[in-house]
């Protein structure tokens, strides 16, 4: 989920500066690409440890964690969360009227 929000937060914060989607999803990748695989890697090393552990439970948990986390952070995080927003383009910053008068002013941008 942190992958995610990382991935959005810094969509939206390009999207508000340039008001185009498709260049906000590609700036939002360009930025945030290194730092979720780095953080994938890190839990994929981590899990392949148990892989170590002389238990074959302990062993499968880690190799069957390590496959998803990978899977997650390079699949969904990377490829088809990023193909949704540019397929569904500014519609996915839409905000009903009466929720944005309920909500206060918050801007991602710098």
């Amino acid at each position: 989920m942190d992958y995610t929000v990382f991935l959005l937060a810094s969509t939206r914060e390009h999207f508000e500066r340039t008001g185009d989607p498709s260049e906000a999803v590609r700036a939002s990748i360009a930025h945030t690409a290194r730092p979720i695989i780095a953080a994938a890697g890190v839990m994929v090393a981590v899990f392949l440890t148990f892989g170590l552990a002389g238990t074959l439970p302990m062993k499968e948990m880690g190799l069957i964690l390590a496959v998803a986390v990978l899977a997650d952070a390079a699949l969904v995080r990377l490829i088809l969360v990023p193909a949704i927003l540019q397929l569904v383009g500014s519609a996915a910053w839409w905000l009903p009227g009466w929720i944005d008068r309920l909500l206060p002013d918050v801007r991602y941008a710098h």
